[in-house]
């Protein structure tokens, strides 16, 4: 075992933990460190005078390095005295090892030639530098009542070709083993994600016609989030699917293939006896291969420890123990989301709109095929139907109301909000936003709208019947009214017909004349 030496942080909050009153296993709990560990730092600080009645502001920079001092001082390398007075017997001891002592014998027979040194550092020393290991005992665990355990594990079988890329890819199986039974299942893919893991997961309840209610699987990243041996947190995604099917996961310690023994012995079958020398063309026909060897070769075999054959087990005493199988489930995606400046998250590569409030902070996305929902700790904000990538979806609640009809090109509104201020600036507006492409004249209402509350509705209402008038349909010109203030200016008087010109003639003088044509000698109208 390495030695792990505590830093000062960790010193600090020993002290902190124990003049708040907590006891040592408290306070080695909140430190992460040994409950021994804790005792002789607080044993070393109470001798170098700290008092648990006189606060916390005895814990001071000297105080910790006094204690550290103390509890551990200086190791050249790394490691203690003792390490060195065994450094120099090196060699006899790694012939007790060799000849197959125990490290207790061995630390006996040190300590009658004058090395006593503590077992911990012997057995350190003994394993880092004389090749000392202990094998460990094995002992079977009971498989539990029948229907409720399957333990899951991906394994590598080998190279096969991929017909969408032409190349040849590695090729894993995804083993499900039932505890009781032996009965197997084996799905290939090229992947290990969690789309692949969930649709062999949906395989396998089909072939077994029915779900376990606890699921054994290894630390794969689809499942498994932050591995540990107590409190394991799993993936979003696999918690989602393990709340649709209904059972319950129970991965296996990381490194520790003897918590699912089952399927891991079962990984070395399925490649050594189904998928070694065969010559499978695509993935398909390899899967429909492994679901008949199942069935068949697997399933009808003498098992070598329950001496019988798994599938006759498996449908005499699990297969009505387990759970119904499950509606097809719709692989959701999983996202953490910002909402950003113009009030849109991010998921798939398509836009949705998120409340105006929420501007700023982080939102969870849950996107499967039909709806993408946001959640703000916990509480559901908003729904959408989801879209195709590069589209977006946009609700106008969502959007600050001064912002709302510009974003959605909502031309009907902003007309009425024209009207509403005077019916000759409503018709004005209306007049502009004639035509077959009215949204790109939005910010002539915009300007208008923007006149009419700086000049007021009663001046930008009569310059807007004036242009009327005169059918001028131009914000620029209602802003050069207003701003030189010509909106109540009269029109000018029609100008006056000039009087008739000094070499005038009389229309009648106009008339038409006859003129006679000579044709042939006679003559005629022409």
């Amino acid at each position: 075992m390495a030695f792990r030496e505590v830093g000062v942080i960790e010193i600090r909050e020993v002290l902190r933990a124990w003049l708040a009153g907590a006891g040592l296993r408290r306070v080695a709990e909140q430190a992460g460190v040994d409950r021994k560990t804790a005792r002789r730092y607080v044993e070393a600080a109470v001798a170098a005078g700290l008092d648990r009645e006189g606060g916390g502001g005895q814990v001071t920079d000297d105080l910790v390095g006094l204690v550290a001092q103390a509890v551990r001082p200086a190791r050249p390398g790394g490691h203690g005295l003792a390490w060195e007075l065994l450094e120099a017997r090196q060699a006899e001891i790694a012939g007790h090892v060799k000849a197959g002592r125990s490290v207790v014998k061995i630390g006996v027979l040190l300590a009658r030639s004058g090395t006593e040194v503590p077992y911990r550092t012997l057995h350190r020393f003994c394993v880092e530098r004389c090749g000392f290991s202990k094998t460990a005992t094995t002992v079977r665990v009971n498989d539990g009542e029948p229907g409720f355990e399957c333990q899951v594990d991906f394994g590598y079988l080998g190279m096969l070709a991929d017909p969408g890329t032409g190349q040849r890819r590695k090729v894993h199986a995804l083993i499900f083993t039932a505890v009781c039974s032996r009965h197997m299942f084996v799905w290939l893919t090229f992947s290990q994600t969690l789309a692949a893991l969930i649709a062999g997961c949906d395989q396998a309840w089909e072939f077994f016609g029915g779900v376990w209610r606890v699921i054994i699987p290894d630390n794969a990243s689809a499942i498994v989030a932050d591995a540990d041996a107590v409190n394991p947190r799993f993936t979003q995604g696999w918690l989602d699917y393990a709340q649709h099917c209904g059972f319950v996961t129970d991965p296996a310690r990381v490194r520790s293939p003897k918590d699912k023994p089952k399927v891991e012995r079962a990984v070395q079958y399925v490649r050594g006896n189904f998928f070694a020398g065969e010559n499978f063309a695509s993935l398909a026909e390899a899967q429909e291969a492994a679901a008949a060897w199942c069935a068949v070769t697997a399933g009808m075999r003498v098992h070598g420890t329950i001496q019988a054959r798994p599938a006759e087990v498996f449908a005499e005493d699990e297969a009505a123990a387990l759970l119904p199988v499950p509606p097809a489930y719709d692989v959701p995606v999983f996202k953490t989301v910002k909402v950003h400046r113009d009030f849109h998250i991010e998921v798939a590569r398509s836009l949705y709109s998120a409340p105006q409030h929420y501007l700023g902070r982080h939102l969870d996305a849950r996107a499967d095929s039909q709806l993408v929902k946001l959640y703000y700790h916990g509480t559901l904000v908003k729904t959408h139907p989801r879209v195709e990538p590069g589209r977006r979806s946009t609700d106008p609640a969502d959007l600050p109301a001064e912002k709302t009809d510009y974003a959605m090109r909502d031309v009907d509104s902003l007309a009425r909000k024209a009207a509403v201020l005077g019916p000759q600036i409503g018709e004005y507006a209306a007049r502009l936003l004639e035509g077959e492409l009215p949204w790109t004249r939005m910010r002539q209402v915009y300007r208008l709208l923007s006149l009419a509350r700086r000049y007021g509705p009663g001046p930008a209402g009569e310059a807007c019947a004036r242009a009327l008038d005169l059918d001028v349909v131009n914000v620029s010109k209602i802003a050069s009214m207003l701003e030189k203030a010509t909106e109540n200016t009269p029109l000018p008087a029609p100008p006056v017909t000039a009087a008739g010109g000094r070499f005038a003639r009389d229309p009648a003088e106009y008339r038409p004349v006859q003129l006679t044509l000579i044709e042939g000698g006679k003559e005629g109208p022409r």
